[in-house]
């Protein structure tokens, strides 16, 4: 059965889950310890989580899974009580997280709404993501498989995510790519979105000023030209310039 040290790990982790909401919510800033308890949805699924794992781990029947299912119904986030989650776990807003039953998330990970830890395929064992310490998932993000995220990445919203990520990575796209690496991106959650680079709009960009040197090289072939129109006009792809959104 669960003992007193397990409650004393438990009580910990909770109390860590409320600063980290504390430290990475702007709209939390100013506001006490007991209000983010009492009104942030992401520390409830979290704490209804840390109790059903205590008791999913004491091999308790039944109950885990019934409190997993009212914290569902409460705060719209689902996390299967197997799933091992470190402390300074922060879901923002949270609405159609879910969080799978293999999952493996370290240490000050920060998860956004509409992200899903999800498996593929119908075998046992290993089939869902393993994130690792400060870590920043996007909204809208998909990591499937037994994958892992690897410390201090950050992914995109609206990703995709299928294959192993390096450390210290930025990914985007669908699926996912790399598009930084060993960045100087400081370690901590990170929520500026605007600024991380498009290789979809990159990789266009290089393929029409290729297309336009193929049809200049076959017009002097045939002696004409004339016959090749005028490059047409593409959008400048630039880099996203300004402050940081996100206050950094």
């Amino acid at each position: 059965m669960v003992g007193f040290r397990t409650l004393k790990r438990v009580a910990g982790e909770i109390r860590r889950d409320v600063r980290a909401a504390q430290e990475r919510d702007p709209a939390a800033r100013g506001v006490g310890p007991a209000e983010v308890f009492a009104i942030w949805p992401g520390v409830h699924a979290i704490l209804a989580h840390r109790v059903a794992h205590a008791l999913y781990e004491a091999r308790v029947p039944v109950v885990p899974r019934v409190i997993a299912g009212f914290s569902r119904a409460l705060t719209g986030i689902e996390i299967h009580p197997a799933a091992c989650i470190g402390s300074g776990f922060f879901i923002d807003h949270g609405m159609g997280v879910v969080i799978g039953e293999t999952a493996k998330i370290g240490d000050d990970v920060t998860l956004y709404q509409g992200v899903t830890l999800g498996g593929t395929g119908f075998a046992t064992g290993k089939r869902h993501p393993t994130v690792e310490d400060n870590v920043t998932i996007g909204s809208g993000a998909k990591l499937l498989g037994p994958i892992t995220i690897g410390h201090g990445s950050k992914i995109g919203a609206n990703t995709v995510v299928i294959h192993d990520v390096p450390p210290n990575s930025t990914v985007v796209g669908n699926p996912g790519h790399p598009v930084r690496i060993d960045g100087r991106r400081p370690e901590g959650p990170d929520a500026d979105w605007v600024h991380l680079p498009d290789p979809v709009a990159d990789a266009i960009k290089g393929l029409a000023s290729r297309i336009g040197a193929l049809e200049r090289a076959l017009a002097e072939r045939g002696g004409d030209p004339s016959e090749v129109g005028p490059e047409p006009e593409l959008p400048q792809v630039r880099p996203a310039r300004g402050p940081n959104p996100a206050g950094g």
